[in-house]
């Protein structure tokens, strides 16, 4: 595969139709697309380039980092390719809340507005081929940065504007509010999670820098092979690593990845997590059957990041291709995750109670969205209060405004702040256990024609007790 070298340090819009599907999915959700037989053969030619550069010497000029037949599959998924490494595309998520249909598991978390959302990277290179990637393994991949190197301002102005044009696009689509399609004309967040691995892109602080300038919240994802990126990085609204799996084994067989020192790397990223004033995360991907069972390996994980926020998502099954053999079994039931995550939230909260250097603060099960089978769990330090009744409450969402002041201020003057700066009130729909589970009661939930719940009711731990029709579920089980 496509290997790299030194680093510095420090089609058209889509368009829907009123019947466009709106189930239980993530904005992570990739779309179906025959695979391209030629992929690993790009891969393989791009090595050879890589090979011959280095027996020529280092005076050659940098290669672009896309090859011309990935470009044309990315493209064909919908993206808008930036210069030579870059990307943005627009999120299902971004088009659902414009439509008052929901928002994404950050609106109902972290109180981002979805339609103001903008998912960019910039490095389509990444140095895992994770068997539940949601792209196919369509972009390149690479240890290291050893490609062309464009402008952080050039890459931040190309995809606002860019997003800004697919956002106009909309406007013809069914159910579009026009206030929130105005709105969206201003972006106010970036999930910069799109595909490959931001954190790669030698140039990532002046990038983040630029974005918080123009007011623009940051939500960046690394799969923390990377230690040295993540320690020279400035400080960014939420910042996670990505814990796909819980030991070693399971590390080499879910993410693939290309370091021989995987593992080890992970873990000294998770380690770096704890000196970050702001807010961490610990990012579980559950995938049935591949990394669902160690839980004392993945409390141990989190344990050494004592991270902020602990999200767990069940996998999103994104269809067939050569690059994985994943199925619809392999996608675990939402009421499966919140299991996962309270047996999680004992282990660390039993790994607490023996006390040491190496214990965990104390985590409470925070947060969940449904509609994409993710919960939330959060450090009661940081995000737990009681109220003036004596009930707990949460503090998860994110004061925008308030950490875009305290950005400044630290660009400006190195003032430093905290998790504690610029929390805000989490609402009580999207506290776990409300009867919203998570959706948000100011939208409307929206399935198509013939498309209803194959289950209506469920027992306290969320597994289904009543049919489609209302009726009970026999002993016989349900239909997984």
């Amino acid at each position: 595969k496509r290997r790299g070298g030194g680093r510095k340090a420090g089609p058209e819009p889509e368009t829907e139709s009123e019947d466009d599907y709106d189930g239980e999915e993530t904005e992570e959700e990739g779309e179906d697309e025959d695979p391209d037989p030629d992929d690993d053969l790009a891969d393989v030619e791009a090595l050879g380039d890589i090979m011959k550069g280095q027996q020529s010497g280092q005076g050659k000029e940098r290669k672009e980092m896309v090859t011309p037949k990935q470009a044309a599959a990315l493209k064909k998924e919908g993206y808008k390719l930036i210069g030579t490494h870059s990307a943005v595309k627009l999120c299902r998520w971004t088009k659902h809340q414009l439509r008052g249909r929901g928002g994404c598991y950050k609106h109902t978390f972290y109180g981002i507005t979805s339609y103001q959302c903008m998912e960019a990277t910039p490095s389509l290179a990444c140095a895992n081929k994770c068997v539940f990637c949601w792209r196919h393994h369509k972009n390149p991949v690479g240890r290291t940065w050893r490609w062309k190197e464009d402008d952080p301002v050039f890459i931040v102005e190309e995809a606002v504007q860019k997003h800004v044009q697919m956002i106009k696009a909309t406007k013809g689509i069914p159910g579009v509010q026009a206030d929130r399609w105005r709105e969206a004309h201003t972006v106010a967040h970036c999930a910069l999670s799109l595909v490959g691995e931001p954190i790669m892109y030698p140039r990532i602080n002046e990038l983040l820098t630029e974005l918080h300038s123009r007011n623009i919240s940051t939500f960046l994802v690394t799969n923390g092979q990377h230690p040295e990126a993540i320690e020279a990085l400035v400080p960014v609204t939420q910042l996670y690593v990505s814990v796909d799996a819980p030991n070693p084994k399971q590390l080499e067989a879910v993410d693939r990845p290309l370091f021989k020192d995987a593992w080890d790397r992970l873990r000294r990223s998770l380690t770096l997590l704890r000196d970050r004033g702001q807010r961490t995360v610990a990012r579980l991907t559950i995938v049935k059957g591949w990394n669902s069972t160690d839980i004392d390996g993945y409390a141990d994980l989190v344990s050494l990041g004592r991270v902020s926020i602990v999200e767990l998502k069940g996998v999103t099954y994104c269809g067939t291709s050569e690059a994985s053999n994943l199925n619809m079994s392999n996608s675990p039931w939402h009421h499966e995750v919140v299991a996962f995550a309270v047996k999680l939230m004992g282990r660390l909260n039993a790994l607490r109670g023996r006390g040491g250097d190496s214990a965990p603060p104390e985590y409470g099960l925070a947060c969940e969205h449904k509609h994409s089978c993710s919960v939330l769990l959060a450090r009661v330090d940081q995000f737990r209060e009681t109220d003036a009744d004596g009930k707990h409450v949460w503090n998860t969402w994110i004061d925008y405004p308030r950490y875009n002041q305290l950005s400044r201020r630290h660009t400006e003057g190195g003032e430093a702040f905290s998790v504690l700066d610029y929390r805000a009130r989490t609402p009580g729909w999207a506290i776990s256990g409300a009867e919203e589970e998570g959706f948000d009661p100011t939208d409307r939930r929206h399935r198509r024609k013939g498309k209803a719940p194959r289950y209506t009711k469920f027992d306290e731990g969320g597994v289904p007790t009543h049919d489609s029709e209302g009726k009970p579920i026999g002993e016989e089980g349900f239909d997984p």
